[in-house]
Order: structure tokens, then C-alpha cells, then sequence
């Protein structure tokens, strides 16, 4: 069978994920957070879900291995993937931040080094600045880095900024707000277009309910 495959995060956003999947009236029966089981088969048999790392959605959505994928900007703006970023889904809000110990950014002309879990997303921030930076990728506790000398400054997502006020760090400037996002394959938006039409028009209804 011809099914339409989406690929959905991991993580903080799933269970509204699933909760809007439901409001369209799209249910997985066996699907189950904390299962160890990654592919899963709506109520009708005509969607195929795979339940993949966020990091991991764009590239399986650029790759064709899923037709469309439901993950956050972030990660789409890190995989830097061709895929089309088709509808905003009004969750997991975020937003991506420069911060640092001060509120004034001092460079004095000499290279910066940043702390971050997207090195693709701070090259490309100060590359349209125009400010030379040294990228340190780190997968947890980004906020230590400029607090241990390991980093002048950190880009990193915040949603209330607690953390980093916890720790002494400031918000230096907003670089970009983030939500979840419905992303297609290219080829896909293509060949499947009736279902990927149909699949949109009932996650619009169901934000709008």
C-alpha cells in the first residue's frame, strides 16, 4: 500500500503533536510515548508514522524516506534541509537567543567563540553580521560554557529564559522565534498532492477549532 509517511519528533513536542494529530481526526492506536516501537499505523491504514530524534526529521523528510514531517524550526533551520516548510502549527514556541554574561556584545575586532547545540544556525547568524566566530558544539548545558571560560557567548533556545537568568546570563539579542512546523518533501508535495493537500486541510480545521 501507497501510505503516507510522516515523520514526527521526539521529545517535548509529541504529545501535542499527537493531541492536534487527534483533533484532525487522525489517531495511531498503538502509539505510546515512551514506547521503544518507531513505526506506528493510523486507524485507516493509510498513514505511516515514524517516531525519529527531531534532529533526524528534516533529513528523512529531504531524503523522501517520509513524505512530510512534523518537527520544530530549530531543527529544520540547523539540517539546513531542501524540503518545503509548509504550515506553522502554533506550538512548542521558542525562540533562538545570543547570550552572555553582559547585555552588550564586545568583540573588539578579534574572533568570538560560541557555545551552542546549533553551530549551523550561529555560522550563519554572524556570517550576515559580519562578525568572525569559533563554533563549540555541546548537546547539553550550554549555559556553563561562557561561565567556565569555554565560550565568550551561547545561541540557544529559551522559552522563558529562566534557566539562563539562573546562571547569570542575559539576553543579548533575539535571533529568530521557532514553533513547530509542517515540512514536505519536495518530490512528495509532487506525486502525492491530493493526500498531502487532504492531510493539511485537517490539521487547519483543527487549529481552528
Amino acid at each position: 500500500m501507497d501510505y503516507l509517511t510522516l515523520a514526527m519528533a521526539k521529545g517535548r513536542t509529541a504529545k501535542q503533536t499527537i493531541s492536534l494529530l487527534e483533533k484532525a481526526g487522525v489517531q495511531f492506536p498503538d502509539f505510546d510515548e515512551k514506547t521503544r516501537k518507531l513505526i506506528f499505523y493510523d486507524q485507516e491504514m493509510l498513514i505511516k508514522l515514524v517516531y525519529v530524534k527531531a534532529i533526524d526529521v528534516p533529513t528523512y523528510v529531504e531524503k523522501g524516506a517520509a513524505d512530510i514531517g512534523i518537527v520544530g524550526k530549530d531543527n529544520i533551520a540547523e539540517a539546513q534541509a531542501d524540503i518545503y516548510d509548509m504550515m506553522d502549527l502554533n506550538f512548542g514556541k521558542c525562540k533562538f537567543v545570543l547570550a552572555g554574561t553582559s547585555n552588550e556584545l564586545h568583540n573588539q575586532g578579534r574572533k568570538l567563540t560560541i557555545a551552542t547545540k546549533y553551530p549551523a544556525v550561529t555560522r550563519e547568524y554572524f556570517k550576515r553580521r559580519g562578525i568572525p566566530v569559533e563554533t563549540i558544539k555541546l548537546n547539553g548545558s550550554v549555559e556553563l560554557a561562557p561561565l567556565i571560560g569555554l565560550s565568550d557567548l551561547i545561541v540557544d533556545i529559551v522559552e522563558t529564559g529562566t534557566t539562563l537568568k539562573e546562571n547569570g546570563l542575559k539576553v543579548m539579542e533575539t535571533i529568530d522565534a521557532i514553533s513547530t512546523r509542517l515540512i514536505v518533501n519536495k518530490a512528495s508535495f509532487a506525486t502525492k498532492s491530493a493526500s498531502i493537500h487532504s492531510f493539511m486541510n485537517k490539521l487547519e480545521q483543527a487549529l481552528e477549532v
